[in-house]
């Protein structure tokens, strides 16, 4: 799924800002039992690829968007709408689909000329699915799902997660 900024705008002004929504999907995650298993938060929206025991996916994103929002807005003395309608949402079709979106997310700041390599990017799954985290990834990330289609052994399976990002197709920056 994905959220943006009303008018396009920034959601997302600094690593406080960002920290903020990785707590709230924590929270999110720990109670009402959603898994993550891939995100990238971009300056003016984000990605998220999120598994839901119940179908409740409008709640939940309803009680993210609106907590980051005022929580937004009261750190930065603002008001209004901060994102763009409702959130986008879209069914994960299988594994490869899974796996797609994870090197599409990974690649999303590289696209957009935020960084060089996924590695560099501390604001994405990559990190933390590709082993380069050093610390703790966000409770609510599952690596396990996503390495596990790329083999048994967690180095083996890391390289190839690596490598499978890397080959992925690049879009020209604009």
């Amino acid at each position: 799924m994905t959220g943006r900024g009303n008018r396009r705008q920034a959601i997302f002004l600094d690593s406080g800002d960002r920290a903020t929504f990785l707590w709230l999907l924590d929270e999110l995650g720990r109670v009402r039992g959603w898994i993550g298993h891939a995100y990238c938060l971009m300056p003016n929206h984000y990605h998220l690829v999120l598994e839901t025991p119940e179908a409740d996916l409008s709640s939940g994103m309803q009680w993210l968007n609106g907590r980051y929002a005022q929580a937004f807005n009261q750190r930065h003395a603002v008001d209004g709408h901060l994102f763009q309608g409702r959130f986008y949402s879209g069914q994960v079709e299988g594994n490869w689909h899974l796996l797609e979106l994870s090197r599409y997310l990974a690649l999303n700041p590289v696209d957009a000329g935020l960084c060089r390599h996924p590695r560099d990017w501390p604001w994405g799954s990559y990190r933390a699915v590709a082993g380069v985290e050093r610390s703790a990834a966000p409770r609510f990330l599952d690596v396990k799902r996503a390495l596990g289609l790329f083999g048994s052994s967690p180095a083996s399976a890391r390289n190839r997660f690596r490598s499978f990002v890397d080959d992925g197709p690049s879009f020209p920056q604009t």
